[in-house]
Formats: structure tokens, C-alpha cells, sequence
């Protein structure tokens, strides 16, 4: 494997270990998150980063099935969201 910058470090490398960090700081709000709309922005986030590290994985390793699970990772991601919003704009309504 031809490295492209000095060393051990890649990009692709350095992607990963930034999107591992996004995933972490999303897990402490998941974890901390004063409120439930807080914690479900969280996941949500964490599952685009799920996304990207597959999304990555397809251009680091050149296979094309990855880029369909984060594909569909994305979009059950946005749905649940989707979901979760109208559910706590009914409750509002309610109380």
C-alpha cells in the first residue's frame, strides 16, 4: 500500500479518525443531552456518521456495496427522525 503522506498516516486514516471523533462527542450529547429532542439529534447524527465512515470505507477500499448501505443507513436514519418529530409535535399538542 503507497502512502501519500509522510509516514503512516492517510487521509482516508485521518478521515476516520475525525469522523470517530464527531461519533464520540455525538455519543457524550446522546448521553448528556438535557433533553429527548437533544438525545435524538445525537443519534441521528451518529447514524450520518455511520454513513460517511461506510461512504469512506467505499473509496478506500473501491467496492461498491458499502456506498449502498450507507445509502440505506441515510435514509431509515431520516425517516426515524421524521418519525420522531411528528411524534413530539403531537404530544405538544396534547399537553
Amino acid at each position: 500500500m503507497e502512502t501519500t503522506l509522510a509516514g503512516f498516516w492517510q487521509p482516508t486514516q485521518i478521515a476516520y479518525g475525525m469522523i470517530l471523533l464527531a461519533m464520540f462527542l455525538a455519543l457524550a450529547r446522546l448521553v448528556r443531552g438535557p433533553s429527548l429532542p437533544d438525545r435524538v439529534v445525537a443519534l441521528d447524527l451518529i447514524t450520518v456518521l455511520a454513513a460517511a465512515m461506510l461512504a469512506l470505507d467505499t473509496m478506500a477500499t473501491r467496492q461498491t456495496v458499502f456506498i449502498d448501505a450507507a445509502i440505506v443507513l441515510a435514509l431509515i436514519s431520516f425517516l426515524g427522525t421524521i418519525a420522531f418529530a411528528r411524534y413530539l409535535e403531537r404530544r405538544a399538542r396534547s399537553e
